[in-house]
């Protein structure tokens, strides 16, 4: 009896792989999933075929979130404490590992360098915000032993070009640790994380930043689950909130949307919070060009060369710039000295979260 019902088992389970229709995107993984791929003779011989074939069977099948949650919590029972890179820590916090980089966190400090020789009469700041994991390593497991990002700082401070004004925002975040500045089921810093980097920003610059005071403070969602969220597949963690920083005095924005030909009123596409990627909520997400020009007249442009960290923290920015100019060099393929001549730009920021400026391919210069 009980071979029959698995055999029963086996082949439901296979017509509904068969018959399901297959999904372009995972909301739990938050990714896109591998499809069919193309049959050649050329592929099946060199194992192309047989290596995408599986990662689509795997990525396809029928009930998949589902039997992901379940290994989750088979391996949370067997007191695992990390899957697929994410600390389970304390308090609830997801926590990414960081491991010593390599040779590309060089390749980027060189790439910066070259580009501050190249336009000497341009004021480059680099802003690199530690990692969730930095500055709650507390509340790592035992036994977790992440490589200390702020050895990295050190290296990429000490390797710097002296052109280039380093913008240090770790001992005001840790400081500022028991408010809600990271995510902890994401790997984003909040908003009043990025207003506290902001305020570090424009005593280094030379502007008066606005007071906390200054602003209207809303969460705008508490059902937020994040990308750390979408890894470790710990279904029994809380959900984020998403705080926005409204602010009391007039002031107007025009964003365009270049590679969407779009434009907006907004800094904020509210219709992402209906949606998996809420975080996308700020600026509408990852863009190669975005131009911000407000209601300011002051004549102060910048450009600046970001991961999704900047999201969050150019909003303040754009109560102080007359044009912000925000380039995201993985989908941006244009030449950058040219853009900045043409516009006339005299200041950029260069502001990265510390993972990534160790391991991104695309800051070449």
């Amino acid at each position: 009896m009980i071979v029959v019902m698995f055999i029963v088992f086996i082949f439901g389970i296979n017509s509904l792989n068969i018959l399901t229709p297959d999904r372009e995107f995972s909301e739990m993984e938050n990714r896109m999933l591998s499809q069919i791929p193309k049959f050649s003779i050329k592929n099946l011989l060199s194992g192309n075929f047989t290596d995408k074939f599986e990662k689509y069977v795997a990525d396809q099948f029928v009930f998949r979130d589902y039997w992901v949650g379940i290994k989750s919590d088979l391996e949370r029972f067997l007191l695992k404490t990390k899957n697929n890179g994410i600390f389970f820590g304390k308090d609830g916090y997801l926590l990414e590992d960081y491991k010593k980089p390599g040779e590309q966190l060089i390749k980027n400090i060189i790439s910066i360098n070259n580009f501050a020789d190249k336009l000497p009469d341009v004021q480059t700041y680099l802003l690199l915000a530690p990692n969730s994991i930095k500055i709650y390593e507390d509340k790592l497991p035992m036994f977790a032993d992440p490589y200390d990002q702020l050895k990295s700082i050190e290296i990429i401070k000490e390797n710097l070009n002296k052109k280039i004004n380093f913008i240090d925002i770790y001992k005001i975040l840790e400081k500022k640790k028991e408010e809600y500045i990271y995510f902890k089921t994401d790997h984003h810093w909040t908003m009043r994380g990025a207003y506290y980097a902001y305020q570090e920003f424009a005593k280094r610059v030379g502007f008066k930043p606005y007071s906390i005071k200054d602003f209207d403070l809303k969460i705008v969602t508490d059902s937020f689950y994040g990308t750390f969220y979408s890894k470790a597949n710990n279904r029994h963690i809380k959900p984020d909130s998403i705080e926005l920083f409204i602010p009391k005095f007039n002031i107007n924005y025009r964003i365009d949307y270049v590679d969407d030909n779009k434009s907006s009123n907004s800094l904020y596409e509210y219709s992402y919070l209906d949606k998996k990627d809420k975080y996308a909520f700020f600026l509408d997400g990852n863009h190669a060009l975005i131009r911000i020009k407000t209601s300011l007249n002051n004549g102060k442009k910048l450009v600046i060369f970001k991961d999704s960290y900047s999201h969050c923290f150019i909003p303040f920015l754009a109560n102080h710039y007359e044009e912000i100019h925000v380039i995201d060099l993985r989908y941006y393929k244009l030449n950058i000295y040219d853009y900045i001549k043409e516009h006339k730009i005299k200041e950029v920021l260069f502001l990265y979260n510390v993972a990534t400026f160790s391991n991104d391919v695309s800051i070449f210069l």
